[in-house]
């Protein structure tokens, strides 16, 4: 069995906006998303039709199974070429493994990945292994895209409905099934959010024409909506009681089930992160929480919202919920994120 170790950390985002500063990164004119937005995927274009999306992800197993684990991880990966309206071409196994371990637990991660990027209809092509002490597994994605129909996180507008498509919580459960402290009716639909593709929520919102979007993973909602608020010079605004979480996320905050990530979104959004309100600290904690292959954060101009939230619950996507809305900078900096309690 993998042993469950919770989400690998990420390299703290400030630090990893440091080490970025100073070097003279070798670009061209056809490099349509690179370091500039902090997008979590880069697209270089081929033609005026035609762009390829790169993105990878990988990190430690967040459950016991190995099947499971490597279906997770899959999805994770594919999920930013999602975000960009894109869809996935193929991908490269990305594995660190330990040869003294019982190689058929990689079997079974390298199938859970397999048959979720079949799934997705993205032919896994290759990859690269290395031999250390932990476990690590996921995928290097090319997707590709028409320009005319990306979705990057700088094109959100004042005016435009915010919506998500999955429950907030995945790393606090994440932490419980570390410690056994998951009944399995909750496991099971932690797992069955975990492994949902967007592929769905992305389709749905190219057809309504969404102007902005973002996958809320490691970086959590804070994070990563202040990258796409900053990105597009816009404040976002956010009802808390709105927003879609996941059954016994908050039976585990009860429990102190927190994750390293928790403080550290917390320093890298302080600076643009605004409370209004009667602050409830214990969803302030689904604010920062990272979550594992999280759902869509799509920017949608009003008049088509409604029809867009209808789409995605009628598609799969049932917890989806309208949780705000984008206002130009005026009391607050652009890059703002106000969260109303």
């Amino acid at each position: 069995m993998v042993t469950s170790a919770g989400c690998a950390a990420k390299l703290f985002p400030h630090l990893l906006a440091d080490t970025l500063k100073g070097i003279n990164w070798h670009t061209n004119d056809n490099v349509l998303v690179g370091f500039d937005g902090s997008d979590d995927a880069g697209v270089y274009k081929i033609s005026d039709d035609f762009a390829l999306i790169h993105t990878t992800d990988f990190f430690t197993p967040v459950v016991d199974d190995p099947y499971i684990y490597g279906q997770i991880a899959a999805a994770n990966s594919l999920s930013d070429v999602y975000a960009m309206g894109g869809k996935p071409l193929n991908a490269l196994n990305v594995v660190a493994f330990p040869q003294k371990e019982d190689l058929q637990i990689l079997k079974d991660i390298l199938r859970g990945g397999n048959d979720k990027a079949r799934e997705a209809d993205c032919v896994i092509v290759g990859g690269h292994t290395v031999d250390i002490t932990n476990i690590i597994y996921g995928l290097a994605v090319t997707g590709f895209i028409n320009p005319k129909d990306l979705k990057a996180n700088n094109s959100a507008k004042p005016g435009d409905i915010l919506i998500m498509t999955k429950g907030l919580g995945t790393g606090l459960l994440n932490n419980c099934v570390k410690y056994n402290e998951l009944e399995d009716k909750i496991y099971n639909k932690l797992i069955s959010s975990m492994t949902r593709l967007n592929a769905d929520a992305s389709k749905a919102m190219l057809k309504y024409n969404a102007n902005s979007c973002t996958d809320i993973t490691g970086f959590g909602l804070a994070g990563h909506s202040m990258q796409l608020a900053k990105a597009s010079g816009v404040v976002l605004n956010f009802t808390v009681d709105n927003l879609p979480v996941l059954e016994g996320a908050y039976e585990a905050i009860k429990k102190k089930m927190l994750t390293r990530g928790d403080k550290s979104n917390r320093i890298y959004t302080e600076e643009f992160a605004v409370n209004k309100g009667n602050v409830n600290t214990d969803s302030e904690h689904l604010l920062y929480d990272p979550q594992t292959s999280g759902g869509l954060l799509i920017s949608v101009p009003e008049k088509s919202s409604k029809g867009l939230l209808e789409y995605l619950r009628n598609t799969g996507d049932e917890i989806s919920s309208i949780v705000g809305f984008v206002e130009s900078p005026g009391e607050f900096q652009a890059g703002s994120i106000i969260f109303n309690f």
